[in-house]
């Protein structure tokens, strides 16, 4: 797969967030999106999900077989996790895994059945995830998405909430399953992306 910004910008108000992006993001390659905090980091990858137009320029995005992807369509074709996606509280941790995987294929190097051994919280399976912690709910998104078989992965501040044997559990998980996929981490943390061999920082953009 492959994202490709041509002179793209998005603005709030009067207010330009990027200008002049162009950037081709491609398969098989690992993208950091850097900058500090309030930076637009997010704001641009929400551009690259799709979730929000640009005010100016074009995205294009293209399927592996060279097919042209319309935008309303490019939520199939990725995983995405960061510490602000909500999940459905009521539901146990293994009704979670059943739901998500209702939308999305598992990914070709596990079963279904390791993923909670994989996760480390099998003891928690059928704990509503209301009474988890912020770091077990973290560790859940990113096996949702890294788990997930789809040539698209985005994570944003991958690590948040996570402590030391969560950070190195993280980077564990990327190694596994970040082969042959485009993969974009937008991040100020270098442990959440020494796996990348791109770096774009946004305020080039400004």
């Amino acid at each position: 797969m492959r994202i490709e910004l041509k002179d793209a910008g998005r603005r709030f108000n009067q207010e330009w967030i990027s200008r002049h992006v162009n950037y081709l993001f491609e398969a098989p390659n690992r993208y950091a999106v850097l900058g500090p905090n309030g930076s637009g980091k997010s704001t641009l990858l929400s551009l690259l999900l799709g979730n929000l137009s640009p005010s100016e320029g074009e995205i294009i995005y293209t399927a592996a077989d060279g097919t042209n992807i319309p935008v309303d369509q490019v939520y199939k074709h990725l995983s995405f996790a960061a510490p602000y996606l909500d999940l459905i509280e009521e539901f146990t941790l293994q009704e979670t895994i059943d739901f998500h995987f209702k939308f999305k294929k598992v990914h070709p190097a596990i079963q279904k059945s390791e993923i909670l051994n994989l996760l480390g919280l099998k003891k928690s399976q059928d704990k509503p995830l209301k009474y988890f912690s912020s770091g077990m709910k973290q560790r859940t998104k990113l096996i949702l998405a890294t788990c997930s078989d789809t040539p698209l992965l985005c994570l944003d501040e991958p690590t948040s909430n996570l402590d030391v044997q969560g950070i190195a559990w993280y980077q564990e998980l990327i190694a596994q399953f970040s082969k042959d996929r485009l993969v974009l981490v937008c991040s100020n943390q270098q442990n959440e992306y020494l796996f990348c061999n791109h770096l774009l920082e946004v305020t080039d953009y400004k």
